[in-house]
């Protein structure tokens, strides 16, 4: 009852009307158009393309999140506390401590913008195509990463990096020997998993110009071809599962 009286006004606010899709004007185009997804379109000149796509559509969410790893990790490491040499004696001193909060509002402020958003912009500075989807994940996904990299490593277990930073070593030695390690197979699955949620963005961005699957999909939905739809999303499936095979396999590999 309690969960339905805060639930309910947010469904009125949000004119949230799932009987809509019930009426006659809206469920026979529906009715029509899922229909249409089988078969699953397979003619050998639509797969070539599909085959195009989806490799350009890995080549973007790689290539953003290669960009979002370079700004992310040494965003990160600024963040993180266990890695401030001041604050081994205590209260951290106020240098460190200002630039680390900087850190922290610019990984809020880049995580704040939606990719789409970024897309938007970038379509108009650099124009059509791949490079304003690789931008814009790089940006959006730098933010994530680097607010969950910091929270993971502050997480974990601190003595071995203490230790070694309060015998002599550096901030990066203490962070390979002695964050990295107990981190790392959370880190690497982390990873891995924004990796997959940076393919479906790059399909997202497809619809407003940045290439790829998603181009081909809502170019494919602009025609009401369902068959081929249900291909374009059937390699959507696959992409998920490949990403989550290569996740398990990394995880095993750190364990």
């Amino acid at each position: 009852m309690a969960g339905l009286v805060v639930l309910w006004p947010m469904l009125v606010l949000s004119e949230f009307k799932p009987w809509v899709l019930l009426e006659p004007g809206s469920l026979k185009p529906t009715l029509r158009f899922l229909g249409g997804f089988f078969p699953p379109q397979a003619d050998v000149p639509f797969l070539l393309l599909i085959a195009k796509e989806t490799w350009r559509t890995v080549a973007i969410a790689t290539a953003g999140l290669t960009l979002a790893l370079v700004l992310a990790v040494p965003l990160a490491l600024l963040s993180v506390r266990v890695l401030s040499l001041s604050a081994l004696t205590g209260r951290m001193a106020v240098g460190p401590a200002a630039l680390r909060q900087a850190v922290r509002w610019l990984l809020m402020v880049l995580r704040s913008v939606p990719e789409l958003v970024w897309a938007l912009v970038f379509v108009r500075v650099v124009g059509l195509g791949p490079t304003s989807g690789v931008l814009a994940i790089a940006l959006t996904y730098g933010g994530m990463l680097g607010k969950v990299y910091g929270d993971i490593l502050e997480s974990g277990d601190a003595h071995a990096a203490s230790s070694l930073m309060r015998n002599g070593s550096g901030r990066l030695q203490a962070f390979f020997y002695g964050l990295l390690p107990q981190n790392g197979a959370e880190l690497t699955s982390y990873t891995v998993y924004r990796w997959e949620c940076a393919v479906r963005s790059s399909a997202v961005l497809g619809f407003v110009g940045a290439g790829g699957l998603g181009q081909q999909m809502d170019s494919s939905m602009k025609m009401f071809n369902g068959s081929e739809v249900a291909t374009i999303l059937l390699v959507f499936m696959a992409l998920v599962w490949l990403a989550d095979r290569v996740s398990g396999w990394l995880r095993r590999g750190l364990a």
